[in-house]
């Protein structure tokens, strides 16, 4: 085992699985900003941490996998709705909730990553596992190693999104376009994309504007609903619901 780190070959299947893990974990990074944006900075810093890490752990298992599950039917059509609901999601602001404590908005965040890294996994194990060429102790350390990398960018991209509002909707629109990738990768839609290639580029487009649009429309209602509560409030009498309201107070006889 330790003669195998000693070898070229090892270092270069190292560089590379680093290389393609960063260049396709830039949208797992905007997923966790996104999933711990409304947490604590205490709560972000463990969410981004947990997050990578689990995430990894789930790659590696996906990548031993990768080549069986990428031949189930239906599989990326699944996941392409499950993404896309996880894009919307991500985009409407959470309710306050009091009766949720610290640790459940933590787990909450957590599960949300794994579910978005599982999805979004499907297509980038195989760059990672023709890297490694079969080499399990090299794909698991490689991958490892790239935990602080994906941490670090998740921490940027929340730093980001702190200074300018609209990259929550740019990430949104990110995993619209990652699942309509998904959606014409899908084997039974196969022969319909060879005859039309320009779907190749039409439906992720459409995707990602369609998550931005129901995004922002949610969110829009969700800001209205509280006002239009407010007025029936007030537009109650405060009297006994079907009795007519008694005015308080004394009438000075004189």
């Amino acid at each position: 085992m330790l003669a195998e780190f000693a070898t070229q070959e090892f270092w270069i299947g190292l560089a590379k699985i680093i290389g393609v893990n960063i260049v396709l974990s830039g949208d797992n990074a905007v997923v966790i900003a996104l999933a711990a944006r409304s947490l604590p900075p205490k709560q972000q810093k463990a969410a981004v941490l947990w997050g990578s890490g689990a995430a990894v752990v789930m790659r590696i298992l996906l990548t031993i996998f990768a080549v069986a599950l990428l031949t189930l039917p239906w599989l990326k059509l699944i996941g392409s709705l499950l993404l896309f609901w996880i894009g919307v999601k991500l985009l409407v602001p959470e309710e306050d909730n009091e009766e949720m404590s610290a640790s459940d908005n933590l787990m909450a965040a957590i599960r949300t990553i794994l579910i978005a890294d599982l999805v979004m996994s499907l297509d980038n194990v195989l760059g990672v596992a023709a890297a490694a060429k079969g080499n399990v102790p090299l794909l698991v350390f490689g991958l490892v190693i790239s935990i602080p990398i994906i941490a670090w960018s998740s921490q940027l991209v929340l730093k980001l999104i702190d200074r300018f509002h609209f990259i929550i909707y740019a990430g949104g629109a990110l995993l619209g376009y990652v699942a309509g990738e998904m959606l014409v990768g899908e084997l039974l839609f196969k022969p319909l994309v060879e005859q039309r290639h320009y779907l190749h580029w039409q439906v992720p487009v459409c995707c990602a504007a369609l998550v931005v649009v129901v995004g922002r429309w949610l969110t829009v209602r969700k800001a209205v609903e509280p006002e239009v509560i407010d007025l029936v409030d007030e537009a109650v009498s405060p009297g006994v619901a079907g009795k007519p309201h008694q005015a308080t107070g004394t009438i000075d006889n004189k």
